[in-house]
């Protein structure tokens, strides 16, 4: 008998449709950053001026809070990989209090400048940054709402070790939304 060699083949996770939902994301957002890069070789000084009106804080807290929403996921698909849907409920109720939290605190951001009379049509920094970031916020609400929706399914008995395509593919866009917001906040919060 002749044994095969060769190593399993890997697979994405989830379901096939979701990657190509995130990879037209990923060239949307993509196109966004390297306009928002040309614009801003045009106009340096008006982009530090504008960006150094930012709360880097927050926007360093917000990244700390997508991060650490993530490793919840992984602990949600980890668990009902591991049969424990109870656990992966949990954990998914986690990553959807750190989304609530994250927007929370993009609301205050958004606050803050609106009630300043910042509006898209003050600068192309600001432009491109309320653009950037309200467009990410929705991202993340369409996620909660994704997460919310495996929340419930897995807490009726929807998903075990065996059949969790749903849970690797909501990780999978919460996942996007989190690396998304990785190349986000350095790009427009700290980079001069």
């Amino acid at each position: 008998m002749i044994k095969s060699t060769s190593s399993p083949r890997a697979h994405l996770p989830g379901d096939f449709a979701i990657w190509i939902f995130i990879f037209a994301e990923l060239l949307v957002f993509g196109i966004f950053f390297v306009a928002y890069a040309f614009a801003r070789s045009y106009n340096v000084e008006l982009f530090n001026a504008s960006q150094s009106t930012l709360t880097r804080e927050f926007g360093a807290i917000n990244t700390v809070v997508l991060i650490t929403s993530s490793y919840f996921v992984v602990q949600a698909v980890t668990a009902i990989k591991n049969d424990r849907s109870d656990v992966c409920v949990n954990w998914l109720g986690a990553a959807l209090s750190m989304g609530a939290i994250f927007l929370v605190i993009k609301i205050i951001e958004f606050y803050g400048k609106f009630s300043v009379g910042i509006s898209l049509s003050t600068n192309t920094f600001y432009m491109f940054y309320l653009s950037l970031t309200f467009f990410h916020f929705m991202h993340v609400i369409l996620g909660m709402v994704i997460l919310a929706a495996i929340l419930i399914k897995a807490r009726r008995g929807g998903y075990s070790a065996k059949d969790h395509t749903g849970v690797e593919t909501g990780a999978s866009y919460w996942h996007m939304v989190d690396l998304v917001w990785i190349i986000l906040f350095p790009l427009v919060y700290i980079i001069r």
